[in-house]
């Protein structure tokens, strides 16, 4: 399973922008976002203000790029202060009406062998309520990791794909892993 791909789906699902890409377009976002200060922008990214200055300036020659170690922290930086109202209103539009799951996984439940319902690679595109977007952005909040947040995904997924939301198939375990990708539609 590839770490982090629930936790990536839901992060783009709340946007509606795609993040700037290269590491001199982040930086001019994190300095439009601190009215073009470098000393509060190197404060942020745990840098010298004179070393904000050298990835930004314009002269030939004076120009540095960042390091690895840097461009994930401007990254995540930027991650961090992207779209904060779109959202935060994205979030409660799939807290309140629900949302769309894609995924390509291992799905299916322990059945005898050679049951069409064995867990193998699934395409997966299932509703599911408000009541699981609420319990997977607590538990992302809460610092859960990606195996807590399968075990919710799974949950709902069994209930809503396989029992029918309830009508048949009850107590069956449900088997969801190695997790290709996961993306979520809002609204």
């Amino acid at each position: 399973m590839n770490v982090g791909e629930i936790a990536h789906g839901l992060e783009r699902a709340l946007r509606t922008r795609p993040v700037p890409s290269s590491a001199g377009a982040r930086l001019r976002f994190l300095l439009a976002a601190h009215q073009g200060s470098t000393r509060r922008v190197a404060a942020v990214l745990g840098v010298s203000q004179r070393t904000v200055q050298r990835w930004v300036t314009k002269k030939p020659g004076a120009r540095r790029l960042p390091g690895p170690l840097q461009v994930r922290a401007i990254e995540e930086a930027v991650l961090a202060r992207w779209q904060p109202r779109v959202r935060a209103r994205r979030r409660a539009q799939a807290e309140a009406e629900g949302f769309v799951f894609h995924t390509r996984a291992r799905f299916g439940f322990a059945a005898p062998a050679g049951s069409s319902d064995d867990p193998r690679v699934r395409w997966i595109t299932q509703d599911l309520p408000g009541e699981v977007a609420r319990e997977l952005f607590a538990a992302r909040d809460a610092g859960a990791g990606e195996q807590q947040q399968t075990v919710i995904l799974a949950r709902a997924l069994g209930h809503a794909y396989f029992r029918e939301w309830g009508c048949r198939a009850h107590g069956l375990h449900v088997a969801f892993s190695d997790i290709e990708f996961a993306d979520f539609s809002i609204g």
